[in-house]
């Protein structure tokens, strides 16, 4: 494994945020630097009524809800994505020590209406001191961004699946650490 950079992929639910979870806990644990954002849903008992983008930061706020007809904005199936909350969260991550890990999780289709987050992304990927785990929809020609990462050669694509999820961490630690 040559590649810099590490591309998770899966269908929704089946675990990339978990992963990128704990591969942060780990990092920390070894004092590497990182720093990043991951996305979470936010339930109001069993409903899903949207999500949060979180940074590594500890600062927390929201993405997308559930649409209401008073809140303008772009719109992914029932959610209404808030476009400023996730700028003011995700962008100041790519301003990242060299040497660092950068996270994003996730590189997806709410994630694409800011065209700074986008731009930003295909910079951070050029630069030779910086390695990225990123997660990305399962779904080719979804996005042209994600299709782009995909061809990159200095990006190592992992399916994640049930069975291999839990170890996957400690696999990406120990590739990332290597290159």
């Amino acid at each position: 494994m040559s590649s810099r950079h590490v591309l998770l992929t899966g269908p929704p639910g089946i675990g990339k945020t978990t992963v990128t979870q704990k591969l942060c806990e780990v990092l920390k644990e070894r004092n590497v630097p990182f720093q990043g954002f991951f996305t979470e849903e936010v339930r109001n008992g069993r409903e899903r009524i949207g999500f949060d983008v979180v940074s590594t930061f500890g600062r927390h706020g929201p993405l997308a809800r559930i649409s209401n007809p008073s809140v303008t904005g772009p719109k992914v199936g029932k959610y209404t994505v808030d476009v400023s909350s996730f700028e003011a969260l995700a962008l100041p991550v790519f301003d990242c020590a060299p040497s660092s890990i950068l996270i994003l999780d996730e590189i997806g289709k709410m994630e694409s209406f800011s065209k700074p987050f986008l731009a930003k992304t295909r910079e951070v990927f050029t630069k030779d001191n910086i390695r990225i785990v990123a997660t990305i929809p399962v779904a080719r020609n979804a996005l042209p961004l994600v299709d782009e990462l995909r061809k990159r050669k200095d990006c190592l694509l992992i399916q994640v699946s049930r069975e291999n999820r839990d170890d996957l961490p400690m696999e990406i630690i120990q590739h990332l650490l290597k290159t």
